[in-house]
């Protein structure tokens, strides 16, 4: 499967507009937590990163789409997919 393919799926587990509103919200966190710890020099922090979305992104899951993450079966895929669907909700492409 690739990527692209990949990511059409990953987008029908994100059709409820928490759930996308939620992993935006966790990866904007993402990058302040991010931010923080280079400002303050907390470089090993870095190493938690992406696991920063997580416990929004898996709300979401949880209490609006009433179904499984895709980062349980595909971590990595759906780590590059979070990017993606922020890309498209920033450029306008999905409805947030």
């Amino acid at each position: 499967m690739t990527l692209e393919e990949y990511y059409k799926h990953y987008l029908s587990l994100h059709q409820n507009k928490w759930c996308r509103r939620l992993h935006a919200l966790g990866q904007l966190m993402t990058i302040l937590f991010m931010a923080t710890a280079i400002v303050k020099g907390f470089y090993l922090l870095l190493f938690l990163s992406p696991f920063v979305v997580y416990p929004f992104a898996w709300s979401g899951h949880y209490f609006f789409e009433k179904n499984q993450p895709a980062a349980f079966t595909h971590p990595i895929c759906a780590k590059v997919c979070d990017w993606m669907m922020l890309r498209d909700i920033i450029k306008g492409k999905i409805k947030w």
